[in-house]
């Protein structure tokens, strides 16, 4: 009997040590406001040697979303598997960002931080067996609100923050002259993105041995524009283009791709490279003071193509075909039902329908059932950039929900109740408005559109705001 016993229970762990084999690791990189051009593939200014190799040795995702224009409702969609009026995180700070007297409406109240009811995907990972860690930007909540990254899921946390005020030492600092946690030294000069990259490599080289899951969040390219002089001085010397020449910017994705190499080249020589999956995606569309993602319309904070349009890029040898590339939509909500996916996960923790769709068939060439339609919901104002002389409206958006739907896309601006239609396969600027030319479609695309908000509970904006004026 006792035989029998050990018999069985090392035939159970057996089977739970190879289950741990058979899910791979997870690096993510996750970019902040790094847009759609904003990669060699896009540009003859900015150099990314590292990023590229990296979309070639696997598959290049050509129209991938995020969830929103700006950082933190993206974040928290990527977290949830769950569109924004879910979790009602809509945009960072206030709704009410701008002029008061020039917006016409009173926007929906905003929540700034993401609610500890809501199961993660590290929260996920962890439960499967993961080591989870964060290394970089967070910005959904901090433990003086009762929430944090280590309540959401993550074992290890470096940073953690919501964003920072400098890109070299001491970073950013808080009220109480904290640095990022995990963070208690440096030297000075030193640069945080290769700081957080040399955390990272850490990370890698402890968990060797167990599943990791790593979310490592880069605060670049996000505002301050600032970079090391030496990069600086290269791109100083060499021939911008008119959507591309900044030279600061530029030095700071060329760190950030120097990061990216050191992460792949370490995967390399541990022997993980081919049992570790790594995503490099970004939060929203580039900042329109610094970069243009020309011929996509907008940038950071629209729900043009500008804004949420975004490079997406997957690897694993062995597993994903090098060089693909696919052209189906998918957006920031789809990465949790995928991660479960390709971590074997079948009983997740979470209660909740999710809105995403996993898209681990396209990334191992299986049969995949495109959706309906991807959706946006924006019930806040934005203002303008003032380095950003190409877009005029005081604002960068005003409250809009967006859908899109094959080749099309419909905005509704709720100021003034405005349709706007698109083919984007055809258009992909967003310059030709076939609202009136094509009433057919776009009463199709609202009627998605209104039936979703109802799904959701996506509050709309009505209330006038008695402090606008009338502009002439």
């Amino acid at each position: 009997m006792i035989i029998l016993t050990l018999i069985f229970l090392f035939g159970i762990n057996v089977e739970f040590a190879e289950a741990q084999k058979s899910r791979p690791n997870i690096l993510f990189i996750y970019m902040d406001d790094l847009g759609w051009t904003d990669v060699a593939a896009g540009s003859k200014y900015y150099e990314t040697p590292n990023i590229d190799k990296l979309a070639s040795e696997g598959i290049r995702f050509t129209q991938a979303y995020s969830c929103g224009p700006n950082c933190a409702p993206s974040r928290g969609s990527l977290m949830t598997g769950l569109y924004t009026p879910r979790h009602g995180i809509y945009t960072v700070g206030t709704a009410e960002r701008g002029d008061s007297s020039q917006r016409k409406l009173i926007p929906v109240k905003n929540n700034t931080i993401l609610a500890n009811s809501f199961v993660t995907i590290a929260e996920e990972l962890k439960n499967a067996g993961y080591y989870t860690g964060l290394i970089g930007k967070w910005q959904l909540g901090e433990k003086s609100q009762n929430t944090d990254p280590k309540s959401q899921g993550f074992d290890y946390v470096i940073g953690g923050a919501g964003g920072t005020s400098s890109y070299f030492y001491p970073y950013s600092m808080k009220k109480d002259k904290k640095p990022f946690e995990g963070i208690d030294s440096g030297k000075e000069g030193e640069y945080l993105t290769d700081r957080l990259t040399d955390e990272a490599l850490k990370f890698i080289n402890r968990n060797k041995e167990k599943p990791f899951f790593l979310y490592l969040s880069y605060f670049a390219v996000h505002t301050p524009i600032q970079a090391k002089d030496s990069l600086i001085e290269k791109y100083k010397a060499k021939q911008g283009t008119e959507y591309h020449n900044n030279p600061t910017y530029a030095a700071m994705i060329e760190s950030a791709d120097q990061g990216v190499g050191r992460l792949l080249e370490n995967l390399k020589r541990l022997n993980l490279d081919k049992n570790t999956l790594v995503i490099f995606y970004s939060d929203n569309g580039g900042y329109g003071g610094a970069t243009y993602q020309y011929p996509l319309r907008g940038s950071k904070g629209m729900l043009y193509e500008g804004g949420v349009r975004v490079p997406l890029f997957v690897r694993w040898p062995g597993k994903i075909k090098a060089g693909g590339q696919s052209e189906i939509p998918v957006i920031g909500v789809d990465f949790y039902s995928t991660l479960l996916e390709v971590a074997n996960i079948t009983k997740p923790l979470t209660k909740s329908k999710l809105d995403g769709q996993s898209f681990a068939p396209i990334l191992f060439d299986k049969s995949y059932k495109t959706r309906d339609a991807i959706y946006w919901h924006f019930p806040a104002y934005l203002e303008g950039f003032s380095a950003d002389k190409r877009n005029r409206d005081p604002f960068r958006t005003r409250p809009v929900s967006a859908v899109r739907s094959g080749d099309y896309k419909l905005l509704e601006f709720y100021e003034d109740k405005r349709i706007e239609l698109y083919n984007i396969k055809e258009d992909i600027g967003e310059t030709n408005n076939l609202a009136q030319k094509n009433p057919e479609k776009a009463k199709e695309l609202y009627e998605k559109l209104d039936t979703w908000r109802k799904q959701v509970n996506a509050p709309i904006p009505t209330n006038a705001n008695p402090w606008y004026v009338h502009q002439e």
